[in-house]
């Protein structure tokens, strides 16, 4: 499978395929990042921090992250940058280098989508929770147009960036692309 260069935005939440996040960019490499992945439609990759991992061999970037996709920006009351990203896909990310003002470029190896063979009877009540999350929290449901409550996937996908667990677990999941593994972990939480 063909690898390509993309800029990282490494952070400690995730986002996933199909999620949304609002980000506030100040730093001037990621603005730099920002505004040329506006000015050419393009992407960059959200990665997940390793807080024991050695920083000058770019080993405190977890290997998978997900391509996103600027679909909303605003310049804030503070002066900063605000963007609204949309989660693309996964990808498994190798050789990273740094730029000369910090900004990192991995190499960017798309990962097939995850298969998730479970009804939308099993998944309840984690989407009933799901929901009872976003009534709380009108800053998370105001970035999704259409929540896909009914959806397996999807609302697998939502507890696995929103559950308070560590990057290590996080990235447990990314790596296994189980939805099996996950819906056992997050349903013995939730019930």
């Amino acid at each position: 499978m063909n690898t390509q260069p993309l800029p990282l935005f490494p952070l400690s939440a995730h986002l996933l395929p199909e999620g949304r996040m609002a980000l506030r960019i100040f730093e001037p490499r990621y603005v730099r990042m920002v505004k040329e992945a506006c000015a050419k439609n393009g992407e960059f990759v959200m990665c997940m921090l390793n807080a024991q991992g050695e920083k000058s061999t770019h080993q405190h970037i977890y290997p998978i992250g997900t391509v996103a996709k600027v679909i909303d920006f605003d310049l804030l009351e503070d002066g900063l940058l605000g963007i609204k990203v949309a989660g693309q896909y996964c990808v498994e990310v190798e050789n990273i280098f740094a730029e000369p003002d910090g900004l990192r470029i991995g190499q960017c190896k798309r990962l097939p989508p995850w298969t998730c063979e479970i009804s939308p009877q099993e998944i309840s009540p984690m989407d009933e929770r799901l929901q009872d999350i976003f009534a709380c929290y009108d800053e998370l449901a105001m970035l999704y147009e259409n929540p896909r409550f009914d959806d397996a996937h999807w609302v697998l996908q939502r507890w696995l960036e929103l559950l308070p667990i560590g990057a290590k677990q996080k990235q447990y999941f990314l790596e296994q692309q189980d939805c099996r593994k996950l819906f056992n972990y997050v349903s013995a939480l939730v019930q």
